[in-house]
């Protein structure tokens, strides 16, 4: 939507005026007049709008979207000392995130019937700061719920082609792969796969040398499983999406399949544009995830595949454990967890890295905010623009901070990117145009299809 004429203005609930607002036309001087957690309208400055609250801008700030992060591990029930609803949407906030969409593995009960996503909004009702939709999951022998947990509001489905890590979560083959996507083509929903090969993955030998990990989880092992998703998309005409892509190897495959107008879409996370694995240490079991962190050169070929469209967006699979699981004492790559702890730091870090790119801000915004939004149907979120959610990030680009795993909010302080220096700092984040208080939780639970819930 473009900028609201003045006539439309009235009188708002809040009045926010800056010199650097992101628009989906572009960073310009704009006032944004807020009603009733909606934004009514998107006026140059100096128009004047009045307001009950007026919020102006630094000089150094520019007003964001909020981000949505559609990938997400929070855990509760049954985790929570991994992580939990509070802890995390404190964290999302932190970051600049006011939308997540959690999981549905790692929790016990795992989200993969109504009854078990009824406990999961339970849990989350009382402590979400920030608005938390939530995925169902696909798994053997739950064939039947899904079109029930799609009616009860959950985004899509989440499935593993290898072991989840968990064993209450367990993959499906490539035949049952195949069943979900057909029978989800019936209602048309959205089939998300983290897509790694059995058959291609060797056991991670014991020790500290990431190498050894890294070599257990080649490209192939990715290449050849997201080949059977874009086949089965293929043969049964359903949406599939590829979570956490790691290896560059798959992007013609996946720009081919778009191409060829195959329902799919993919996704890459800060870890994989940030890190190298050259530049791991041995026993740094903070940079374990699956699939895995690979070569710098890799790393290059994924920021292309972001700038020609064959990947769509940046979330930040935050996947947490607690301390003991990721083996820090010992550093041992074969036992540790695979997880990065990142959902605070996720804008910072791809900031910090498309600056030296020539990559703009308006950029970074579009693949972290605006195209997880679309991914996820969530039609009221990722723009300032008349209509969306009245959900900010105030980001002063070029302030910079150095990580403390102590000072994050997430619950267990551990990250790959201590000690990093990052550039791009969150004074502050507004859902529905008030400022998140963690002390008061006011975020929202949201279903498939609607503009929001209490």
């Amino acid at each position: 939507m473009g900028i609201s004429s003045a006539q439309e203005a009235g009188h708002f609930d809040l009045v926010i005026r800056g010199s650097a607002v992101l628009t989906p036309e572009g960073t310009i001087p704009a006032e944004v007049g807020v009603r009733g957690g909606v934004i009514a309208a998107v006026v140059p400055l100096g128009t004047g709008l009045e307001g009950d609250r007026l919020m102006e801008l630094a000089a150094d700030e520019t007003l964001l979207p909020g981000l949505v992060d559609t990938h997400v591990h929070v855990n509760e029930p049954g985790r929570t000392e991994w992580e939990g609803f509070a802890s995390a949407t404190r964290a999302a906030a932190a970051g600049g995130v006011t939308t997540l969409i959690d999981m549905p593995l790692n929790s016990i009960p795992p989200t993969v019937s109504v009854d078990a996503l009824d406990t999961k909004r339970a849990v989350a009702a009382p402590q979400a700061a920030v608005d938390v939709g939530f995925w169902g999951g696909a798994v053997p022998g739950n064939l039947a719920d899904l079109r029930p947990l799609h009616e009860a509001g959950a985004f899509g489905f989440k499935c593993f082609l290898v072991h989840s890590g968990v064993d209450e979560f367990p993959h499906l083959e490539p035949a049952e792969m195949e069943a979900a996507l057909a029978e989800l083509k019936t209602f048309d929903a959205l089939l998300i796969v983290h897509a790694e090969d059995p058959a291609a993955i060797a056991d991670t030998p014991p020790g500290a040398q990431y190498a050894g990990f890294l070599a257990s989880r080649p490209p192939a092992a990715e290449n050849t499983a997201i080949a059977g998703v874009i086949d089965a998309a293929r043969r049964t005409g359903g949406r599939a999406h590829i979570l956490h892509l790691s290896s560059a190897e798959a992007l013609p495959l996946i720009r081919t399949a778009k191409a060829d107008g195959v329902r799919l879409t993919a996704e890459t996370c800060p870890h994989y544009l940030t890190l190298k694995a050259e530049e791991i240490p041995d026993g740094a079991t903070a940079f374990k995830c699956c699939p895995p962190i690979r070569e710098d050169a890799n790393r290059e070929q994924l920021w292309a595949g972001l700038a020609d469209g064959t990947i769509d967006c940046i979330v930040s699979d935050h996947s947490p454990s607690t301390l003991d699981l990721k083996d820090l004492e010992n550093g041992d790559f074969g036992v540790a967890w695979g997880g990065v702890s990142s959902l605070q730091l996720g804008l910072a870090l791809i900031w910090t890295e498309a600056r030296t790119r020539g990559i703009s801000l308006e950029q970074v915004l579009r693949w972290m905010s605006a195209a997880p939004a679309e991914l996820a149907g969530l039609d009221h979120k990722g723009a300032i623009a008349d209509g969306k959610d009245a959900d900010f990030a105030v980001f002063a680009a070029e302030d910079t901070f150095t990580v403390d795993p102590a000072a994050l909010q997430h619950k267990n302080p551990i990250t790959p990117y201590a000690g990093k220096r990052l550039t791009g700092v969150v004074r502050r984040t507004l859902l529905a145009g008030a400022d998140v208080d963690p002390a008061a939780p006011a975020g929202r639970l949201l279903r498939r299809g609607e503009a929001r819930n209490s």
